[in-house]
């Protein structure tokens, strides 16, 4: 797609209401790796309309929508098109006698998410406190942490189904969600777009919330600092029952964490901490843990990554499956 085409593009957006639209924008500015070329077009979209709109503009063009681009790995060349993102914020919380009920926005923070519901004294997304990205995000990967996953507490999902002609809004329940651990039916469905969530939580005393909230930031802060350019884990972990029986007779009881094996166990058997490819790295306290140390590269992550899984395969005969996403990357 050549300049002028995107630059017709780029003046049609600007006339839709609620779209900010920008161009030559750094992926890296967007993503926690901070890495990633520019996207010729950034279209942010801070109403439903406006997201439609969008997505009808854009739809012969060389498109992708991306969230808080905490788990995105972005291509070292850009991304020659639109990058949309939708980017309404609002949370509703009702309470009840024995719980209460949220409605969230995708483009919410999800530590937003969080501390709103520690305070209206609902528990279970407590547990995530810390996890950066926002909430689409975390409905589309099923996001989770210290016994609770997302998908616990999800009752409906709103969406915009762009798979046929033109693009519709559409609600399913959990189980039309088809949640897995770290998945949903949103990672295989491309063409549908994550909008609201409406979630049910059942009641908790907000002190004792803010007292556990608050102890698993420190520690998830200790592991993965702020400061620090990357996505968390990189590679899901295992699901011990899914496990070849030869390699479960192997694993110690106690790496065993609530029916799964970290991924960080086999890659520390691979010899994985501490390699370092160009500007990026594995983490020397985290089997588990890549970051851009500074200059990294999208390539040298993916390198690093394949580098990985293939020591891993030849050691343990398991085939590790990435966390992040990518954009653009071939």
């Amino acid at each position: 797609m050549d300049d002028e085409m995107l630059r017709r593009l780029a003046a049609v957006l600007n006339q839709i209401p609620d779209l900010k639209c920008s161009e030559n924008i750094p992926l890296s500015r967007l993503t926690r790796f901070a890495i990633g070329g520019p996207a010729r077009i950034l279209a942010d979209a801070s109403s439903e309309a406006a997201l439609i709109a969008a997505l009808e503009a854009v739809d012969s063009t060389p498109h992708a929508l991306i969230g808080g681009g905490s788990n995105l790995v972005a291509d070292d060349r850009g991304f020659l098109g639109a990058v949309l993102r939708y980017t309404a914020k609002s949370i509703e919380i009702e309470g009840g006698v024995v719980g209460g009920v949220v409605r969230v926005a995708a483009g919410a923070v999800l530590q937003d998410l969080v501390d709103a519901t520690i305070s209206a004294g609902l528990e279970g997304l407590h547990t995530m406190t810390g996890i950066p990205g926002w909430v689409g995000g975390a409905v589309y990967g099923n996001a989770g942490a210290y016994g609770h996953s997302i998908h616990e507490f999800v009752e409906s999902v709103r969406f915009i189904d762009c798979s046929g002609d033109g693009s519709s809004v559409r609600e399913i329940d959990n189980a039309g969600c088809e949640f897995h651990y770290r998945e949903s039916v949103f990672k295989r469905q491309k063409d549908w777009i994550v909008l609201e969530a409406t979630l049910r939580l059942p009641s908790g005393d907000p002190g004792a919330l803010r007292t556990t909230a608050d102890g698993i930031l420190k520690v998830r802060n200790e592991k993965y600092p702020p400061t620090m350019h990357c996505a968390g884990s990189i590679f899901k972990n295992l699901i011990l029952a899914e496990l070849p029986e030869s390699v479960r007779a192997l694993v110690p009881a106690r790496v065993i964490r609530e029916g799964k094996v970290p991924s960080a166990y086999f890659l520390e058997l691979a010899g994985a901490k501490g390699m370092v490819l160009g500007g990026v790295q594995v983490a020397d306290y985290h089997a588990n843990l890549i970051y851009n140390s500074g200059g990294g590269t999208a390539q040298q992550v993916r390198e690093l990554i394949e580098t990985l899984k293939r020591r891993v395969q030849d050691r343990s005969g398991l085939l590790l499956e990435e966390e992040v996403q990518y954009l653009g990357c071939q």
